[in-house]
């Protein structure tokens, strides 16, 4: 009977257990189904965020920084492809990259990093983006894509390269490591400079290739380039003959500005000292400081063709009048004011030409302030040039309420007053065109500008007549002579302020423009501090300005004015026969 009853219920358990188990599984089927609709139908957003999380990048296009060119289309400044290394350290640690001493030995030896210090950079599993060098060349790049090791990669960029080195370095400027400007052109015109790199949206599979192509994000906007109205030629004349006197007068510093009288542009813009900006190990902000329109000093006797400008303006004198110097010394305000000796009764030209103190107080002392200071403004001292350059000065013409004696007749013959070489070179290409001030600029531009006449040319004329004769015999600027060429200038010579009164420091200054008979360039040489027994004006910056001047004329194929027929008769007849004759 109990083996019969124990038969029974076998059946019976196994049925219910059937049960049992079909019901668990019809049951996770319909909580699978339920959980799928509800992922794919009901809220399928998520798992699709995460889906594009892993999948969807963005692809930024390669952009190329716009290039820098002198006025005949010389590249000062350009880009050249280079690689950044940079490192995965989750990809190394978890594919044991680091136990591959040798490779990373070999990676340290070729980038000049101590093999510990790149181990260090990458100890942290977490990260997934850490650069190891930036901007290293084309064929060590490829070295180290053959070493093939894990979690290393490259990554394409941009160096610039300035072709010129030291000779623009102050002008143009220079980028940082991420291609954006931080001094000179660089930095004045960086927006214009750079490129915008347009986006797109892509999907990528796990090893990083491109799959699907899903449009643009933003569109891209290519770099524009800069042409600037420096003659190359010039600006490396001019600077190696700059840096020749500023090393041979052991000078602080020295800056060289000429302009196109007739269009205001900038042909040469040089400083010393000077750094290689292709080289940021020697770069120093004290030398990367473009001197010649950050920089300012008392112009000393170059103010004064301004200041009998002034004179010949307001009815004081006239261009033929003699002026009375005698005894050679006066006393202002308890202060002495005197020439080197007595020069008597002389004229105005006789004035500039022995660069007299005594002739200008006469005329200063007859003017009022008001007078003196328009126009000073309006030869472009103390006020913006407009060109947009970095750190550039206004410079300082003081604006008192009551003015004595002797602070007019300091200011005429230019203490007190404060000028950068920019400033002074525009005055002087005013004084060269007849009175007509054009608006000054360092980017070429595409239409001739309109000049403003702002001094009456007959005055002018007058004035460039008069400083034709301080180059002569007499004149204290012999050295600036140019054979063939007529010149007109002035020296100026300025002690150094300090507090409490002047130093023992000067500043040696000549500015002029050539050919006289049809004034085609304006130029300042500045030479700060000169050492040594020579330190006039007319020593250390004269010798300059003649150099690079008859260069420029020679380069721009101007004619002389000087030369006789009988000379460029034979000058035409040593042209035809040749440099083999």
């Amino acid at each position: 009977m109990k083996r019969r009853n124990a038969t029974k219920k076998e059946p019976m358990l196994l049925g219910w257990r059937f049960l049992t188990v079909c019901g668990v599984i019809l049951f996770a089927f319909v909580a699978l189904f339920a959980r799928a609709a509800w992922i794919q139908v009901v809220s399928p957003d998520r798992l699709r965020m995460e889906g594009d999380l892993r999948s969807l990048r963005t692809a930024v296009s390669s952009t190329t920084r716009g290039m820098i060119m002198d006025r005949n289309g010389e590249e000062l400044a350009v880009s050249v492809p280079v690689q950044a290394v940079w490192a995965d350290p989750k990809q190394i640690h978890e594919e044991m990259s680091l136990r591959k001493e040798q490779a990373w030995q070999a990676l340290a030896e070729v980038l000049g990093v101590p093999r510990e210090t790149l181990l260090a950079r990458v100890q942290d599993p977490k990260r997934r983006f850490v650069y190891l060098q930036r901007q290293v060349t084309p064929a060590v790049a490829e070295y180290i894509r053959k070493l093939r090791l894990p979690g290393v990669h490259l990554r394409p960029e941009e160096r610039r390269f300035y072709p010129t080195g030291e000779i623009n370095a102050h002008l143009v400027g220079m980028t940082n490591i991420d291609g954006a400007g931080i001094e000179g052109i660089e930095r004045a015109f960086n927006e214009w400079l750079t490129a915008q790199p347009g986006e797109r949206r892509v999907r990528k599979d796990r090893t990083g290739r491109v799959v699907e192509d899903l449009g643009v994000v933003s569109e891209g906007r290519e770099a524009n380039h800069i042409q600037l109205t420096i003659d190359q030629r010039i600006q490396a004349l001019a600077y190696r003959s700059l840096k020749r006197a500023s090393e041979f007068h052991r000078a602080t510093s020295a800056s060289l500005v000429m302009l196109d009288v007739k269009t205001g542009e900038v042909l040469a813009m040089v400083n010393t000292p000077s750094f290689n900006p292709n080289n940021r190990g020697q770069y120093q902000s004290f030398r990367a400081r473009n001197r010649a329109v950050t920089d300012t000093y008392e112009p000393g006797s170059t103010l004064k063709p301004l200041i009998v400008v002034s004179a010949l303006e307001n009815g004081i004198i006239r261009a033929d009048s003699i002026i009375d110097t005698n005894p050679g010394w006066v006393r202002l305000g308890g202060k002495r004011v005197s020439d080197t000796r007595n020069l008597g009764a002389i004229s105005v030209e006789t004035v500039l030409q022995r660069s007299s103190n005594m002739g200008m107080v006469r005329m200063a002392l007859q003017e009022t302030p008001e007078q003196l200071l328009d126009t000073l403004y309006r030869f472009g001292l103390g006020i913006d040039s407009g060109m947009g350059l970095v750190g550039e000065s206004t410079g300082m013409v003081p604006q008192r309420r009551r003015w004595s004696d002797i602070e007019k007749a300091t200011l005429s013959f230019g203490y007190g007053v404060t000028v950068t070489p920019l400033q002074l070179a525009q005055a002087y290409a005013v004084l060269a065109n007849g009175g007509v001030r054009y608006p000054l600029t360092i980017v070429k531009r595409s239409q001739p500008p309109a000049g403003e006449q702002v001094i009456p040319r007959q005055h002018a004329d007058d004035v460039l007549k008069m400083m034709e004769s301080v180059i002569g015999p007499g004149g204290t600027a012999r050295q600036a002579a140019i054979p063939g060429y007529r010149v007109a200038g002035k020296t100026g010579t300025s002690r150094k302020a300090i507090a409490g009164g002047y130093g023992s420091d000067y500043v040696g200054v000549f500015a002029g423009m050539a050919p006289v008979s049809n004034p085609r360039l304006a130029m300042v040489v500045v030479i700060n501090e000169p050492q040594g027994d020579e330190y006039y004006g007319g020593q250390v910056a004269a010798p300059v300005f003649a150099e690079v001047m008859s260069g420029a004329l020679q380069l721009l194929n101007i004619r002389p004015d000087a030369a006789t027929e009988e000379q460029f008769q034979l000058a035409g007849q040593e042209a035809k026969r040749g440099p083999h004759t």
